[in-house]
């Protein structure tokens, strides 16, 4: 891009795109729970209330269904809501409204009437927060028709794919990793969109496909520089968009390396690594030189407790040995110190969310 960059975190990359919405179109507002407080929502809304005033930055009671409906009645309206969740298992409140509602009203009437939304729903694990607090359940969402589904991995993408969200006429379905909102990227100053059905070949190699979304990316990614050093290659894919599945990048690259491992931000069953093996395994059958393989959340709820929290996430070391084992490779990786926390992002991070 020719414009101005500089360096911002994804949540200073959620916020600026927030605050372009909201100064290009009137019709764009903000609610939810704890969107104006000191902290706003982990640093994504700080200042929009000052600026943008009460009736465009709203607060609102602990009612997520109500809020959403809200949301949708405003947004069929001629509005266009940002709706945010500081946790994904709060919107499970509202799932009704999402699915039978926002999701189906265009097609029910025709066409007639859209429902331009986004809602916002933070996902990630740690600290503590155990089974009713760390889930990833964007699979659930990308099996409703009438939805979008976006994840992004990069403060660039955060910020191009906010806009592209908020100018989309249909629901969107925007989740965000909260161990993501303190990394750092170069991020335009302008106005721009990053492409929704668009995935990002983040690094190109040759010898095997890594397909990742969300904070797993920033994971596979660690793992390519592991195996660098022990003379492999991959192609890593960051697919940006959950639903639509932008499938023939995914392709491209398998049809060159032969190979593929899909590394999941969720659980494996019935998930978004389980769709992706589908499809390949469907149209790439016969040139595939070994089966596809996939890694993800172990399939148990998740554990408050850090000493077995530390056994159920994908880590570089274990993506990049799964590597090795499709590719019939021994590599010498050392383990990672166990005294390291896995259930916190960096020594900032002190929760409780």
């Amino acid at each position: 891009m020719n414009s101005k960059s500089r360096s911002l975190k994804f949540s200073e990359a959620i916020q600026e795109a927030t605050a372009l919405a909201l100064r290009k179109d009137p019709s764009v507002y903000i609610m939810g729970l704890g969107v104006p407080d000191p902290k706003g929502l982990f640093g994504t809304t700080l200042g929009l209330e000052a600026e943008f005033g009460s009736h465009r930055v709203l607060d609102m009671p602990i009612s997520e269904n109500g809020m959403t409906g809200v949301a949708i009645g405003s947004a069929i309206s001629g509005m266009r809501p940002i709706l945010t969740h500081q946790r994904v298992e709060f919107a499970l409140l509202s799932v009704e409204q999402i699915v039978n509602q926002a999701a189906k009203w265009f097609h029910m009437t025709a066409g007639k009437k859209n429902i331009p939304l986004v809602i916002r729903m933070i996902i990630g694990r740690g600290w503590g927060q155990g089974a009713q607090h760390s889930q990833s359940l964007e699979s659930w969402f990308a099996h409703i028709p009438g939805l979008k589904v976006v994840m992004p991995a990069t403060p660039h993408d955060a910020k191009g794919l906010l806009i592209s969200a908020v100018e989309d006429n249909n629901p969107v379905i925007y989740i965000e990793h909260r161990w993501l909102h303190n990394t750092f990227g170069e991020v335009p100053e302008e106005s721009y969109t990053t492409p929704i059905g668009k995935a990002h070949v983040v690094s190109e190699g040759s010898d095997l496909t890594i397909v990742a979304h969300s904070y797993m990316t920033i994971e596979a990614l660690k793992a390519v520089k592991i195996l660098i050093n022990e003379g492999i290659n991959c192609d890593v894919i960051d697919l940006r968009t959950i639903r639509p599945l932008d499938i023939e990048t995914i392709i491209s690259s398998v049809e060159k390396t032969k190979k593929l491992l899909v590394v999941d931000n969720g659980w494996m069953h019935f998930g978004v690594s389980a769709e992706i093996i589908s499809i390949v395994s469907e149209r790439l059958s016969t040139s595939l030189e070994t089966n596809p393989k996939r890694i993800g959340i172990e399939d148990v709820p998740i554990p408050s407790t850090r000493a077995l929290a530390k056994y159920v996430y994908p880590t570089p070391i274990r993506i990049a040995r799964e590597v090795a084992s499709i590719l019939d490779q021994e590599i010498e990786i050392q383990d990672i110190d166990e005294n390291i926390p896995t259930d916190q992002p960096d020594a900032s991070f002190t929760g409780p969310f």
